[in-house]
């Protein structure tokens, strides 16, 4: 590698949480015209090395270069001014202020006229910036509550592009957004390096880093394992050093078998949501099926699952629980009738990032560890111990709090918030978004361990390979109605799937 295109090297770096040790004396380098991967299962310290390049946490200990001139950025906006400009995995925006206040948010002074922001002026740069990366649907004047979570992600890309950043890191965002989105960020990855700037992407989709890289480094438990170059790629070696061992071949279902129970669980009838995505759409849902849900980005998927959990208003028709005949309304009721929910947008709905492992897992279920008025703490330790081992959380303690956790980690948290609760039917939407290969497989071997029990499942995703590796049957929306119904096959193709979306 030429030492002269050399940007960014961090030398010995630590960071410890606690007892937890996420980075182990860590020496990497990033080069100019070049695309690096990271790679890891959760845990590994992906996200904290690239965190401390952009200022968001300060390292432990060790030493950072930046332009060969010693780095230790107090903040992003630090970060930002020196050249690095970052999209982070989970939520990288404030609510309830406009998409042009988000994009210039800590950089207001330069619209400044006589003392006064000029709004206008904001608007106008905001507006240019969504149109240079290619998003001009998007109007800067909106508050941003109103994008859903894939649009709210491209004007966090905005925001760093505005900025004209020298290096780019892209940490996880990929699995948020739709195909256009993850085409928009691609194309800004390629002109940044086409331009000699530097672009780190974290993904833990190996078939986009393969594509997408020009060389890939390889964390695990904190330690940097290897560094490939393209030409060395290969997935099978890849994935042995990641996890350290051979990967077995079981992913997805291995049986083939969709035969459905004739016992209706949901009769979801005529609906049409509040947000309009969902126009008089109907379906039924069986007993002890895993029931796949896909489309493009506004088909109403998302919105349906909120729906039959009753977080989402109707305007007309009806979601019925069969058993009980009675009509859900709202969320508390869903939970009393044995439903559960997985968001999509983990960290800002599914989470309380500010509280501790045993809140979240136990807020879920007070009415099943209390006695009488009392929550008695053994019971509630113990259900949420409970959970942490049976989904192998990594954690300091049922006392960490969850924002320190992990992608993945995060994501079983929640699972173990409804798992706990052992109710018969669990909406997922999007569930294995931003978690590694290794706590994929677990969680699919979670899905189906729940269908040998009976359970029902509903599983919303964007990833074609996860709705038929993984469903009895499979429907497809589109514009807010039914495009496409498919049964459990090893003949079912994506482009099948992907016709019927479009």
């Amino acid at each position: 590698m030429n030492e002269d295109k050399l940007i960014i090297e961090t030398r010995q770096l630590c960071k410890n949480f606690g007892p937890t040790v996420a980075l182990n004396h860590v020496d990497m380098k990033f080069y100019r015209g070049q695309i690096t991967g990271l790679i890891g299962e959760n845990g590994s310290g992906k996200s904290t090395i690239t965190s401390i390049v952009a200022g968001m946490q300060p390292a432990t200990s060790g030493e950072m270069f930046y332009q060969g001139k010693p780095h230790k950025p107090s903040t992003m906006l630090e970060g930002s001014k020196l050249g690095i400009g970052m999209i982070v995995q989970e939520q990288g925006y404030v609510s309830g202020i406009t998409i042009a206040q988000n994009i210039f948010l800590g950089k207001e002074g330069q619209f400044r006229r006589k003392g006064v922001i000029s709004r206008k002026e904001m608007i106008k740069a905001a507006q240019k910036a969504l149109d240079d990366i290619g998003c001009p649907d998007i109007d800067a004047s909106w508050y941003i509550d109103r994008l859903n979570i894939q649009d709210r992600k491209l004007v966090e890309l905005a925001r760093v592009m505005a900025a004209d950043p020298e290096v780019l890191v892209v940490d996880e965002t990929t699995t948020a957004l739709s195909q256009r989105g993850r085409d928009i960020i691609y194309g800004i990855m390629r002109q940044m390096r086409d331009a000699d700037k530097c672009v780190i992407f974290i993904s833990h989709d190996l078939e986009e880093l393969m594509e997408i890289c020009d060389r890939m480094v390889v964390l695990r438990d904190g330690n940097l394992i290897t560094s490939l170059d393209r030409e060395e790629f290969d997935a099978d070696t890849i994935k042995k050093h990641m996890v350290g061992r051979d990967i077995g071949a079981k992913y997805y279902r291995n049986d083939w078998d969709c035969a459905l129970s004739n016992e209706i669980v949901l009769d979801v009838k005529d609906v049409t949501s509040g947000s309009g995505l969902l126009m008089n759409f109907s379906m039924q849902v069986h007993k002890g099926e895993i029931l796949g849900i896909g489309g493009l980005s506004h088909c109403g998927m998302h919105e349906l699952g909120k729906v039959i959990f009753g977080e989402e208003k109707l305007l007309t028709g009806t979601v019925t629980h069969v058993p009980s005949g009675e009509q859900i309304t709202n969320a508390r009721q869903a939970m009393r009738l044995g439903l559960g929910y997985v968001s999509k947008d983990r960290d800002k709905e599914a989470l309380v990032l500010a509280a501790s492992i045993k809140d979240n897992i136990a807020s879920a279920a007070l009415d099943k560890i209390n006695q009488g008025p009392f929550i008695l703490p053994a019971a509630e330790n113990a259900y949420v111990n409970k959970q942490v081992k049976s989904l192998s959380i990594k954690c300091a303690s049922i006392n960490q709090n969850v924002q320190y956790l992990s992608g993945g980690n995060k994501q079983k948290v929640v699972f173990g918030k409804w798992i706990g609760r052992d109710g018969d039917i669990l909406i997922l939407d999007c569930p294995t978004r931003g978690v590694d290969n290794g706590v994929k497989a677990a969680m699919y071997q979670l899905i189906e361990d729940m269908k040998a029990a009976g359970k029902t499942i509903i599983m919303i995703s964007e990833e074609l390979a996860e709705l038929i590796g993984m469903s009895d049957r499979l429907l497809i929306l589109k514009d807010g109605a039914l495009a496409g119904e498919f049964m459990r096959s090893p003949e079912l193709t994506d482009h099948q799937i992907i016709d019927c979306m479009i």
